[in-house]
C-alpha cells in the first residue's frame, strides 16, 4: 500500500469528532494512536485494544504523521530535547 492509499485511510469532516483527523469509518482520532505510539504502545497492543481496527490503519495515522510534519513544526525548546 502506497502512502496516498494510507493518506485515504484517514478523514476530515468538521461533523465528526470536531473535525479532528479521524480513521476512515471511526471516530478514532489520529492524535489518540500516534499518542499511543509515542507513549510505547505497540501496534499488536494497539489492535488488542481496538479491534475494529486494521494494521494499515495504524500506518495511515503514522503516514498523516509524517506528511503533517513535512507541513508544519512544532517548536521545540533546546533545554527540552536534552
Amino acid at each position: 500500500m502506497n502512502r496516498q492509499e494510507l493518506l485515504n485511510r484517514i478523514t476530515i469532516n468538521p461533523n465528526i469528532c470536531f473535525g479532528k483527523p479521524c480513521i476512515n469509518g471511526h471516530r478514532i482520532w489520529v492524535s489518540l494512536i500516534l499518542d499511543f505510539l509515542a507513549s510505547g504502545m505497540t501496534m499488536t497492543e494497539l489492535l488488542d485494544e481496538y479491534p475494529q481496527l486494521e494494521f494499515e490503519d495504524i500506518l495511515a495515522c503514522i503516514a498523516y504523521g509524517a506528511q503533517m510534519s513535512r507541513e508544519r513544526f512544532v517548536e521545540i525548546s533546546l533545554e527540552s530535547v536534552a
